[in-house]
């Protein structure tokens, strides 16, 4: 299976390191393009002085650890698509170019499903997403799960609980289901 990952799942560094580690375990192949890439990285300059370094290094490692995750398209296919919002026309471009089979966002209202179903696609918001996965195979998914959160720790000073962590990651059902 195909995802593409719109840049409100993939800017949240939890967030992102549970989709990508998901991803890690075989559950999925992620994609982006270049301009959901941009996204992320003009979002992440908002965090001050720091943020452009943090940036430049996120999206390094994301384009490292995945070099087929990009994504190109020819002008022709954004300019025949219609989402409520314009500016997201190039996400719903991206997964058609992509071939993927949902497209995982925090944004539903802009992606309705009816005009992502015509493409092919669905939709699903992060937290169902990996909750699936969780589902299917828990053992793996509290793996990437431990490895979150020994990251957060370990980058935080804070000794987080994998159920606040996810909470405040905005996956609070993964959250509940890895806390057991």
């Amino acid at each position: 299976m195909k995802a593409l990952l719109d840049t409100c799942v993939i800017y949240p560094t939890v967030m992102r390191e549970m989709l990508l580690g998901a991803a890690r375990a075989g559950f999925y192949t992620p994609l982006w393009s270049a301009r959901i890439l941009e996204e992320m990285r003009r979002a992440t300059l908002k965090l001050g002085p720091e943020g452009a370094a943090q940036a430049e290094a996120e999206i390094a490692q994301l384009t490292r650890d995945w070099p087929g995750a990009v994504v190109t398209w020819a002008p022709s296919l954004e300019s025949r698509l219609w989402l409520p919002d314009p500016a997201d026309t190039h996400v719903l471009a991206a997964a058609i170019a992509g071939s993927a089979d949902v497209l995982v966002t925090m944004n539903a209202k802009d992606f309705p499903g009816g005009l992502l179903a015509e493409e092919g696609l669905s939709r699903a918001d992060p937290d169902a997403f990996l909750l699936g996965f969780q589902r299917a195979d828990p053992e793996a998914m509290a793996r990437v799960g431990e490895a979150v959160l020994a990251r957060a720790r370990d980058l935080s000073g804070e000794p987080w609980e994998i159920r606040a962590l996810m909470k405040k990651a905005r996956l609070p059902r993964l959250g509940k289901a890895l806390a057991g």
